[in-house]
């Protein structure tokens, strides 16, 4: 691969561990006085909808997700439930043991790093909390630029923020929303982070055809940088 001049990552099950939703949002789905997993459905089929911002702010989208349902919270219930699911969505949210480390050692070489991530109003309010924030240059929300993952301008974003062309820049991601295919269209590099913990991940459209490379850990995009030949995992 060629010399890089930054490392862009996914955020869910990339910089993170595997995503699996906690009890958190049955508590939210109960706030709303919605059946919890008529909430959750609701939810796994309009993430691409919501996450590209198309009902409006946090608690307006809720009142949507309400209308699917076929309940009418009161305007407190709204409140109430916003404040929880950004609870239930910071408590799903566990950095991988490598994410900050392999941060800090790609900075360490002069890298620029950055975030491209699709996700609902959440992530914005919830990372500038987590350790790899003051690592990043630049962060990309699906949720603020109103268009999700394989659409290239998320990835020419980031590229034209950090100054630089996409042939300069590395994409890490593990394959939900066709990101990988995405980055190299875009005229990324692209690689998959296939860490085995990741078959119980909650991902949709994933990258399943992708074959280029693969990397088993997050920590080794940085022999990667460096040059040192990576096994794709089995």
């Amino acid at each position: 691969m060629p010399r890089f001049q930054a490392v862009l990552f996914d955020f869910f099950g990339t910089l993170t561990r595997p995503i699996r939703r906690g009890s958190g949002h049955r508590a939210t789905a109960e706030l709303l006085g919605c059946p919890p997993d008529a909430y959750i459905d609701v939810l796994d089929r309009t993430f691409y909808e919501r996450a590209s911002g198309r009902f409006g702010d946090a608690e307006a989208t809720l009142r949507w997700v309400c209308d699917q349902v076929g309940v009418r919270p009161s305007p407190e219930a709204l409140r109430a439930a916003v404040a929880c699911r950004r609870q239930a969505v910071r408590a799903d949210t566990r950095l991988r043991a490598d994410a900050v480390p392999t941060l800090r050692a790609l900075r360490e070489r002069g890298m620029r790093t950055g975030v491209i991530s699709d996700c609902t109003h959440e992530l914005p309010a919830i990372l500038p909390e987590l350790a790899v924030a003051p690592l990043l240059d630049v962060r990309i929300f699906s949720i603020q630029a109103k268009r999700c993952k394989p659409d290239p301008a998320l990835y020419l974003a980031a590229c034209t923020w950090l100054g630089l062309p996409p042939a300069d820049c590395l994409y890490v991601g593990d394959g939900g929303s066709q990101e990988l295919t995405g980055a190299q269209q875009a005229g990324l590099s692209a690689v998959r982070l296939a860490a085995p913990d990741l078959v119980d991940h909650l991902a949709f459209n994933v990258d399943n055809d992708w074959v280029g490379p693969a990397l088993g850990t997050l920590g080794e995009v940085v022999h990667l940088v460096d040059g040192t030949p990576v096994a794709v995992p089995s």
